[in-house]
């Protein structure tokens, strides 16, 4: 079990390399890459194309637990949705970063920047804005306002973006998403189960000095992102959003 279960109905790890050309659009190359990725991780069933070039490769996504790889125009992603371990999700990631260059032609000069990010998603079918706000500005200035009469919150999604090194190559950038309905709120209906998401990302641009590698980036990235969870998302935010969704 990854170690974020007890805390998220859902979490995810998630990899975004944006290229500064286009990736191949032709049948063949698309077809070996994904074949290649298949071979690799048979139960890599499910191919799809959504889009004039979109094209995807997941396991069942019924068992909640699944990896899945895309490519579009200028980017490659790739994931591990509620992996058992981190360790999985990083073999899963690194097969799919040693492929890339080969079938791709995916190099560092041509890549613009590559994105390694956590997701925590908290199922809440009340007013998503307010049960933020209430748990995460409790000591700020900005508490009195979710406590005035007769006020209910409509929009609090806090989002901060930091430099990580002094050329501001290396960036991570938290941010909280919610997705109650003003109509649910006005109409005191139940919404459908959505959650609330916490997305804690870090970039890493490579036009003015690349990595050695994709895999060597990731790593670096999947380090800090492990650094800034444990040391400050799980518990100024993580912890306090799950607390206060279980004591409603």
């Amino acid at each position: 079990m990854n170690p974020y279960a007890s805390w998220c109905d859902e979490f995810g790890v998630t990899v975004y390399v944006h290229s500064r050309l286009d990736m191949p659009t032709n049948r063949e190359t698309i077809l070996h890459f994904f074949e290649a990725v298949h071979k690799g991780q048979p139960s890599l069933t499910d191919f799809d194309k959504r889009g004039e070039d979109e094209y995807f490769l997941e396991e069942d996504r019924e068992s909640g637990t699944y990896r899945w790889v895309s490519l579009d125009r200028r980017r490659l992603s790739c994931g591990y949705v509620n992996p058992p371990t981190l360790e999985s999700a990083d073999e899963h990631i690194h097969r799919i970063l040693e492929l890339a260059p080969y079938y791709l032609d995916l190099s560092s000069l041509a890549t613009d920047s590559m994105d390694v990010m956590y997701y925590f998603d908290l199922i809440y079918q009340g007013n998503h804005d307010q049960l933020v706000m209430e748990a995460l500005s409790g000591g700020t200035p900005l508490e009195s306002f979710g406590q005035l009469a007769g006020v209910r919150v409509l929009h609090y999604q806090p989002t901060i973006t930091l430099a990580l090194d002094e050329s501001f190559q290396l960036q991570a950038r938290l941010s909280v998403e919610t997705r109650s309905s003003i109509y649910h709120l006005r109409t005191g209906q139940t919404p459908p189960e959505s959650p609330i998401s916490i997305y804690l990302t870090v970039r890493q641009f490579w036009h003015r000095q690349p990595p050695a590698s994709f895999v060597e980036a990731y790593q670096q990235q999947r380090r800090l992102l492990e650094e800034l969870v444990q040391g400050h998302v799980l518990p100024q935010v993580l912890q306090p959003l799950a607390r206060a969704i279980r004591a409603q």
